[in-house]
């Protein structure tokens, strides 16, 4: 497979019309030392899609290389998130991360976790409806939100969420809160999606690359982009970026989706949103 160009990275349309690549590259663990120089090699092997967060304490490193690639901002499209400890001042935390970033709007902002427990998220979304009013925010979402969490934002909000960012990968898939998000218009952004790694040597997985002359790595995440998912990788080797890009030239087979989807096990890897209340300060 070629290395794509940017133009080639498929699109999704987000249910207000802006659209998002579909494949991104994700800074979460990045250290903020080491964040310039690790975007500043996405942006060169072809990613436009950036997603951080407050919490990740690199959005300065992220803003630095985007300002020195000299990439039209309109060509770039930049996701960062509310903190947990931050949802009853959403309006300040949301200006810290785009002063943070060097930017004058924000393509995605997402509430990070829904913090059940503080009971603020309905609250800090009003204050995200504003910033999205006044055309700060592009689009405006969640992440680990559950469907009882997303009944709860729903029945007090005006906007639905443009995006829902959860761990989805082989073993942890959560299809039916997935399905549940596609009915409401809420496109499914997975984080996590090569199973940090551990799914990449499952067999289906390896039988499929040696196919396809591809890396485990990109049968997965093409396996991925086959449902619609949006994915946002993470690496901080330059040829593993480039060939995780790559994955867009490869397509399974509806039987080949079906053969990684039965690794369905139930592993989770990260929090579980119905009881996670870190603050992330």
């Amino acid at each position: 497979m070629s290395q794509p160009t940017e133009n080639t990275v498929p699109t999704v349309t987000l249910n207000n019309g802006v659209e998002i690549p579909q494949l991104g590259f994700g800074v979460f663990q990045i250290p903020p030392a080491e964040t310039q120089r690790v975007v500043e090699d996405a942006l060169e092997a072809g990613y436009r899609h950036i997603d951080t967060a407050a919490a990740y304490r690199n959005e300065a490193g992220v803003g630095a290389a985007l300002a020195a690639s000299g990439i039209r901002r309109e060509e770039l499209f930049i996701t960062t998130k509310l903190r947990n400890g931050e949802q009853g001042e959403a309006s300040d935390a949301f200006n810290r991360s785009r002063d943070a970033l060097g930017l004058d709007y924000l393509d995605l902002y997402l509430i990070h976790w829904p913090v059940p427990s503080q009971g603020l998220f309905t609250g800090a979304w009003k204050e995200m409806e504003k910033f999205y009013a006044d055309k700060s925010i592009r689009a405006i979402g969640v992440s680990n939100f559950l469907s009882d969490h997303l009944d709860t934002l729903l029945a007090a909000s005006e906007i639905v969420p443009a995006v829902n960012q959860i761990e989805i990968h082989p073993t942890f898939q959560q299809q039916d809160l997935a399905a549940n998000n596609r009915s409401l218009g809420i496109a499914v952004e997975a984080y996590s999606p090569l199973g940090q790694g551990a799914d990449l040597t499952a067999a289906p997985v390896e039988a499929l690359a040696g196919k396809y002359g591809a890396t485990p790595a990109q049968v997965v995440l093409a396996w991925h982009l086959a449902q619609g998912t949006i994915v946002i990788p993470k690496s901080s080797d330059s040829t593993r970026m480039r060939e995780n890009l790559a994955a867009v030239s490869l397509t399974l087979t509806p039987a080949e989706v079906d053969e990684v989807s039965a690794l369905e096990s139930g592993g989770r890897i990260g929090a579980d949103p119905a009881v996670a209340a870190f603050t992330q300060m």
